[in-house]
C-alpha cells in the first residue's frame, strides 16, 4: 500500500477577477475551492491512475473536516488525526493576469498527535511505500522526517521524500528510496544555480553519494532527469501544451512516477512527465484523460 503524508493539508480558494485594485473592493468573476496539500495531492492523482493510497497527517476545525470529506468523496481512503485546537488552513489565491497567494499558517500540532503519526507510521509493513512531501508546521520539530525515517529504517519499506533544504538533506543518511527536488531546489542544496541538465547529473549524483538511492530532478520547461539506484540516466522533455496552473505539478509528477515503477524507470518518468503537464495545462489537479492525451506526446 502506499501512503501519503500531509502536515499542514489545506483547502485552496482560487479567485478569478479583473485587475486587482488595493484599498478597494474587488468582485471576483470566478472561484474555486480545491482540497489540498503536497501528500494530497499525490494522493488524489494516484487515484485518478488507478493506484490506492491512504492519506495520513493532522487536520483541525470545521476546515479539517470540509478536507477530510472532500479527499473521502475522491474515493480516497484516509487516516487523519483530528488535533484538538485550531483550524486547518485556507490559502487565498487572486488570479488578475498575475497570481497572488495568501497562505495560512495552519493548527499547532501538539506532542500527543504527533505520537499519533508515529504510530500510525509504525504500522506500515514490508513492501509499503510512505511519500512525505512539503514543509512543516512550526510547532513539529525540525528533525521529524528524520525521526520518521529512521523508525522505517531497515523494514524494507519504501520512503519518498520531496522536501526542500535541511528538511531533505537530513534524511539523506537513512537512504529514502527516493528524493524528488526541482532544479532550484538541488541549486539551493549546493549554493548554486543549475543552468544545464549535466549541472542537474552533477549535483543529483552528489545526492546520491550522501545517500539517496534515485533522485528525480524536475525542470520546469525543460523536463526532467532521473539517476537511478544503479547509476543510469534518464531524461524526459516536457509535454506540449499552455501552463494555466502551476500548483500541484511537482506533486502530480511524483504520483505518476510511482505509479509508473512497476513497468521501469523509463516509462516511470515518462507518466510522471505527462502527470505534471496535465496538471500544469489543468485549473485543478491532473485527469486520467489529459494524461493519456499528453502521454501520446512522449
Amino acid at each position: 500500500m502506499i501512503y501519503t503524508v500531509t502536515f499542514n493539508p489545506a483547502i485552496d480558494y482560487v479567485v478569478r477577477t479583473g485587475e486587482l485594485v488595493l484599498d478597494s473592493v474587488n468582485r471576483a468573476s470566478s472561484e474555486s475551492m480545491f482540497f489540498g496539500g503536497k501528500g494530497i495531492n499525490v494522493s488524489i492523482v494516484l487515484a485518478e491512475l488507478g493506484v490506492c493510497s491512504v492519506a495520513l497527517g493532522f487536520t483541525a476545525g470545521f476546515t479539517g473536516e470540509a478536507i477530510e470529506n472532500g479527499v473521502r468523496a475522491m474515493g480516497i481512503e484516509t487516516d487523519f488525526i483530528r488535533l484538538p485546537k485550531g483550524n486547518s488552513r485556507i490559502n487565498v489565491k487572486i488570479k488578475s493576469g498575475s497570481e497572488t497567494e495568501l497562505n495560512g499558517q495552519g493548527p499547532d500540532v501538539d506532542a500527543a498527535s504527533l505520537d499519533k503519526l508515529f504510530s500510525r507510521v509504525d504500522r506500515l509493513s514490508a513492501g509499503d511505500t510512505l511519500i512525505l512531501a512539503g514543509s512543516i508546521p512550526k510547532s513539529l520539530p525540525s528533525d521529524v522526517y528524520e525521526r520518521i525515517l529512521k523508525r522505517l529504517s531497515g523494514r524494507d519499506i519504501r520512503t519518498v521524500v520531496d522536501a526542500s533544504g535541511e528538511l531533505l538533506m537530513n534524511v539523506l543518511k537513512y537512504r529514502p528510496f527516493l528524493i524528488k527536488p526541482n532544479d532550484q531546489e538541488l541549486g539551493e542544496l549546493f549554493g548554486t544555480e543549475i543552468k544545464s541538465a549535466e549541472q542537474v547529473e552533477l549535483y543529483g549524483n552528489k545526492l546520491r553519494e550522501l545517500g539517496a538511492q534515485n533522485v528525480l530532478v524536475s525542470m520546469a520547461g525543460n523536463g526532467a532527469v532521473l539517476l537511478d539506484e544503479n547509476g543510469g540516466v534518464h531524461k524526459c522533455g516536457v509535454c506540449r501544451g499552455t501552463v494555466v496552473n502551476s500548483v500541484g505539478a511537482g506533486d502530480s509528477m511524483l504520483a505518476g512516477f510511482i505509479s509508473g515503477l512497476e513497468q521501469g524507470f523509463d516509462n516511470a518518468l515518462k507518466i510522471g512527465t505527462a502527470c505534471g503537464g496535465a496538471t500544469a495545462f489543468s485549473e485543478g489537479l491532473a485527469s486520467r484523460e489529459k494524461i493519456g492525451e499528453l502521454l501520446k506526446q512522449l
